[in-house]
């Protein structure tokens, strides 16, 4: 597991010990950034369910501002903050320990944007914690309009569009399913 492009690209990163996190692998998340990017011109990115920090940290190395990081897991807190040191990136990211639902609400509550939202749950509750987490982000502003929500998922979810959240692409790598969302505009939010 490595940082794939960007400004650390090549970095190694530590898996979260055990079999509780599952990482995405590197094929998958340099399709993922293909999708989306490249590369960003600043921004802030929240990732929920945050596991080792991949997904984050490559959003970081290719040009995001500040990531937010929020896991439930106690040995995955302690790896986002090796992955992030070893990076060099601890300075533009905060980790917070916290069930990725509750710390969505407290982000919201904060009147906090972001441009980019990684949501990459455990696959056996993937499409009841993306729904939530969706229709959070649907009645909030959290997300800026024209931002972009990446879902990873297993290959046989299927995700709905939301009434300010439009699926713009689905892949699909083998076990894995990728769903790209952006905010549209025309949509009254409240915080």
């Amino acid at each position: 597991m490595r940082v794939i492009s960007g400004q650390q690209g090549g970095l190694r990163l530590k898996p979260v010990p055990g079999k509780q996190t599952r990482p995405t692998t590197d094929k998958v998340k340099e399709s993922i950034f293909n999708m989306i990017g490249p590369y960003f011109d600043g921004g802030q990115v929240l990732d929920l369910f945050a596991g080792s920090g991949a997904l984050g940290i490559e959003a970081l190395s290719r040009g995001m501002d500040r990531c937010i990081f929020i896991e439930a897991q106690h040995p995955a807190i302690q790896t986002i903050r090796q992955n992030l040191s070893h990076t060099k990136l601890s300075e533009r990211a905060s980790v917070f320990k916290n069930d990725s639902l509750r710390g969505l609400q407290v982000l919201i509550g904060k009147g906090e944007t972001f441009q980019l939202l990684l949501i990459d749950p455990p696959y056996a509750k993937a499409e009841l914690y993306i729904k939530e987490a969706l229709a959070k982000i649907d009645e909030s502003s959290v997300l800026e309009e024209g931002g972009l929500i990446v879902c990873e998922t297993a290959s046989s979810s299927e995700l709905a569009s939301f009434s300010s959240l439009q699926i713009i692409r689905t892949e699909q790598y083998g076990e894995t399913k990728i769903t790209i969302y952006e905010r549209v505009s025309g949509h009254e939010t409240s915080c």
